[in-house]
């Protein structure tokens, strides 16, 4: 699962990583990004800006706008399956910017849930595999959301947590968006090397959307 992430880089960063004109379409930086948040993904429809779609897939067939709160996260194992995602994957693909993802681990034999973030050992950011989908309110009115893709853990992540998102290198990111060829898309649906990753734990002020301060990414302890 992937139920929150940061994304507050420097924008000189984000235009170079992805070649896209900001404009008025510029981040606010956001270190607790949280399900049902407006919040900035690469379409395969505009590669070259943001746009700012709800967190939580609201399929186009939807009958109500609260299924997205069940669909923060696809399991890219059966994502060519669920009616919620097989039309998205072939159609309607996105990068999900970050610069960190948040999970938390079991204490055991306890109710308590310890935060981690996790992040790149060699990049300041990332992109997460995504879907998109364009639904229509009663009254009209389009509603575009997204869920993030994952698989299962590398070594590092079974550590912490179960699953993980799939993120993508860059080459794969470019193959997100333009690629017709399903199988060459489904290989991208894997675990990040962990060579490549780190993670440390955090405070428990993550564990609250309504707090979104640098403080939120400051480690307070070793793994």
């Amino acid at each position: 699962m992937c139920g929150r992430f940061s994304f507050a880089p420097d924008l000189k960063i984000v235009n170079e990583h992805y070649d896209i004109t900001i404009g008025d379409s510029k981040p606010d930086p956001n270190y607790n990004c949280a399900p049902s948040q407006l919040l900035p993904v690469i379409t395969n429809q505009n590669p070259h800006k943001f746009s700012f779609f709800k967190w939580g897939l609201i399929p186009f067939w939807a009958k109500d706008i609260s299924i997205g709160n069940k669909l923060i996260n696809a399991r890219g194992e059966t994502i060519t399956e669920k009616a919620s995602f097989k039309h998205s994957f072939k159609r309607r693909r996105c990068l999900v910017p970050a610069d960190a993802f948040y999970e938390w681990r079991k204490v055991p034999g306890q109710s308590k849930k310890i935060p981690y973030r996790i992040f790149l050992n060699n990049s300041p950011l990332f992109s997460m595999a995504g879907l998109w989908d364009q639904w229509k309110n009663p009254e009209g009115d389009p509603v575009h959301s997204f869920t993030i893709i994952t698989t299962t853990p590398n070594e590092l992540m079974a550590e912490i947590h179960n699953r993980m998102p799939v993120i993508l290198d860059t080459e794969s990111e470019k193959l997100w968006l333009v690629s017709d060829d399903e199988n060459q898309l489904l290989e991208l649906l894997k675990p990040y090397p962990t060579k490549e990753m780190n993670a440390f734990r955090i405070s428990e002020l993550v564990n609250s959307p309504r707090n979104n301060s640098k403080e939120i990414i400051q480690p307070v302890g070793l793994f």
